[in-house]
């Protein structure tokens, strides 16, 4: 493990903390260093040198190329809104990470894609940076005491980068930095080497040292880095200290009958996590629409007098340690952010989410605005989204939500009574076959539900990233992506704590099509208020049968919700007179073969010894029986 310098002491009439030597040469040799003293002045920040129109633009000087602007900000009634000039830069590409140390990974390293050490370009980083104007901040990646004491360096310019990493992570001001703060992770920012170094592709650099976690981040997008760079921090950490920071949000479920359940929503970007937490979306009659028929045209509609109330708890990022388990055999879970990067692609119009559209417009504090057609001294609306093209919106707007400010938010750790895991699916026709097979939801036995999240399927038509393109993995527990170490670590991770957490119930639910109907999240907002009216996610043998495709788990053949039944065309897809048994079948095989695919990753001699069992388990073609009796747990309890 490469080794860090020696602590030094910076000082500033604002803070002072201990700080490591590179850091303290960096902020010693820049000619100015900015601490925010106040949010009010971090906003002010991200639009300090605005035009006599009320526009920043973020540009740098780069070589044969000019001024490059980056970004153009302003201030709005409601906020801070930043959108990126190129549409590349709207969304996160999925290949932006490298790591650059040479600590065990199955990442790609800097030296094996770009054919050098990453040392020489650590040095010149740091060197331009001393030449910057900085804008700079202490925060605390996780939770105090369950995280680490970060700190972010940043060209002042870019205020706007970390007013969003601010919001999304916290900061500490000056007079609540506590003693003995002593950073273990830095983010470095560097915008303009995107373009001479990395032509013009997101790149963000993990160098883990010797208790010292170095992000460099080439981009301005906060998602590979201020967010997505953060949780890589945490993810490395439970690594080593034996815990998991999930990719999911979290809600406490509170029927019109008082009952209560917590469910945690895992997937892939794109999955339904932010989804969880929103409010059913209603027609204009107040009917939800359950799904419309691609080739019929038919509509089938929903009645739902009232809805659960939702209690946020997480939306992207929960941290699993172990002080949080109580024995109960459930498990516990704590919000490892400040705020919520939340996607409103599909909030297209006024009145598609009026609980979500009133907090936006009307917020109880400044928010921050991505991919937002916003004015100076406008109000930012959610739903009126940048193009990226004449009549092409950006799929990913972004506002970053803090969550004191959401509703009836839930402080402080919870216990999960079910864990969810969304996938985006394709319509599947007979004509057209895809793996859109899932049905409304499926109850999941606990080895099978282990090895969806090894595979964690990104899906179809993902709007968070660059990539959406037919059917690809996100990576074990769907944050790989953001993980610097072993996948075969990760699984045992998740293995492990899924044993421990005997009580938990598992459901797949899928989003965007169910065979040859298209749904959008209803599927989960519907499952959401049927599992929680019925207290839970156990069932009997006589409740569901095993699905025709084996890695389905087990399926109801219908529903009652309010005394309104939804039936068995939208848990068993083959019944679908669309679809029918042979495309069906074929969407099975893909499925089938993707998850043979991804399980060769964990082919390790370190995967713990009931991981191999399961994953032969589905190599043989296991059953739904199968994977329950090879855990031991007893999904279906009441048999």
């Amino acid at each position: 493990m490469s080794k860090n310098t020696e602590e030094a002491t910076f000082s500033h009439p604002l803070i002072k903390y201990k700080l490591p030597e590179t850091v303290h040469k960096v902020l010693s040799a820049a000619p100015s260093v900015s601490v925010p003293a106040s949010w009010d002045e971090l906003r002010s920040l991200a639009v300090r040198d605005a035009d006599e129109r009320g526009w920043h633009e973020v540009a740098y000087d780069v070589p044969g190329k000019g001024s490059v602007v980056e970004a153009r900000v302003c201030r709005v009634k409601n906020g801070i809104a930043a959108n990126y000039i190129e549409p590349y830069m709207r969304r996160r590409d999925p290949d932006c990470m490298v790591i650059g140390d040479s600590d065990p990974t199955d990442k790609p390293t800097f030296e094996g894609r770009f054919g050098q050490s990453f040392e020489p370009l650590r040095e010149e980083s740091l060197e331009w940076l001393s030449q910057q104007p900085l804008a700079v901040f202490p925060f605390n990646a996780g939770i105090t005491g369950k995280g680490t004491d970060a700190i972010v360096i940043a060209p002042d310019n870019a205020g706007f980068f970390a007013l969003g990493l601010a919001l999304l992570q916290g900061m500490l001001l000056p007079d609540e930095v506590p003693e003995g703060f002593a950073p273990k992770a830095v983010i470095y920012v560097m915008p303009p080497y995107r373009h001479t170094h990395f032509d013009g592709k997101q790149v963000v650099v993990h160098n883990r040292l010797q208790g010292m976690h170095e992000l460099f981040s080439y981009n301005l997008y906060p998602g590979p880095s201020a967010k997505k760079g953060i949780y890589g921090v945490l993810l490395n950490l439970g690594e080593k200290e034996k815990w998991i920071t999930m990719h999911c949000s979290t809600a406490e479920i509170v029927t019109p009958y008082d009952s209560k359940v917590i469910i945690s929503h895992e997937g892939a970007s794109g999955g339904g996590k932010s989804e969880l937490l929103e409010q059913v979306h209603r027609q204009p009659d107040g009917s939800l629409l359950l799904g419309e028929n691609i080739l019929t045209g038919d509509k089938r509609t929903l009645s739902l007098p009232q809805a659960c109330t939702i209690n946020p708890v997480t939306d992207d990022m929960a941290l699993c340690h172990p002080t949080l388990v109580s024995g109960s055999g459930k498990l516990g879970l704590v919000d490892a952010e400040d705020a919520w990067f939340l996607r409103v692609n599909h909030i297209n119009e006024y009145g598609v989410d009026p609980h979500l559209e009133k907090l936006t417009v009307e917020p109880p504090e400044d928010l921050l605005f991505l991919n937002i057609d916003a004015e100076p001294n406008s109000t930012a609306l959610i739903w009126d989204h940048i193009e990226d093209k004449p009549g092409s919106p950006c799929p990913n707007p972004r506002v970053i939500m803090p969550r004191a400010a959401m509703p009836n938010v839930v402080d402080g750790a919870v216990e999960v009574d079910i864990r969810s895991f969304g996938v985006r699916c394709p319509a599947c026709t007979a004509e057209k076959p895809t793996y859109g097979i899932i049905g409304m939801f499926h109850v999941l036995p606990p080895a099978l539900a282990w090895l969806w999240r090894l595979v964690a399927p990104r899906g179809h038509d993902n709007p968070s990233i660059v990539d959406t393109e037919g059917m690809s993995s996100e990576g074990v527990g769907s944050y790989w992506p953001f993980a610097t170490g072993r996948r075969v670590d990760q699984a045992n991770l998740l293995l492990e704590q899924i044993v421990a957490t005997p009580a938990v119930d598992y459901i797949l639910i899928p989003n965007q099509h169910i065979g040859a109907w298209k749904v959008g999240f209803m599927p989960q907002w519907i499952t959401r208020e049927y599992i929680a009216r019925r207290n839970g996610a156990k069932f009997s043998a006589q409740q569901v049968s095993p699905s025709r495709c084996p890695l389905l788990g087990w399926s109801p053949g219908s529903i009652m919700v309010e005394a309104r039944q939804v039936g068995s065309r939208f848990f068993q897809v083959e019944k679908q007179p669309e679809v029918g048994v042979e495309a069906y079948d074929a969407g099975a095989k893909m499925l089938e073969e993707f998850f043979h695919s991804e399980l060769k990753n964990f082919d390790s001699p370190e995967l713990i010894p009931l991981g191999k069992k399961i994953i032969e388990c589905c190599l043989n073609g296991g059953t739904a029986d199968d994977y329950d009796a090879l855990l031991g747990v007893g999904t279906l309890r009441a048999r």
